[in-house]
């Protein structure tokens, strides 16, 4: 990693804004380990999930019966 990137509970840096022009903060998967962004700035203290991990902690919703 390079000496600009924090690296804190998973934190890696925000630099760059998605489509609807929420900062994007890039994180690394509490699970899997693997690099992934997310629209909001982690808090360190719940796991941080990528799109994949995420499905499988997902909470049914009820139409989803």
């Amino acid at each position: 990693m390079s000496a600009e990137m924090l690296n804190i509970k998973g934190v890696i840096k925000m630099d760059e804004k998605d489509k609807f022009g929420r900062e994007m903060h890039k994180v690394i998967c509490s699970e899997c380990g693997k690099e992934t962004e997310v629209p909001f700035k982690p808090d360190g203290e719940r796991p941080i999930y990528c799109r994949d991990c995420f499905q499988k902690h997902k909470k049914p919703r009820r139409d989803d019966y």
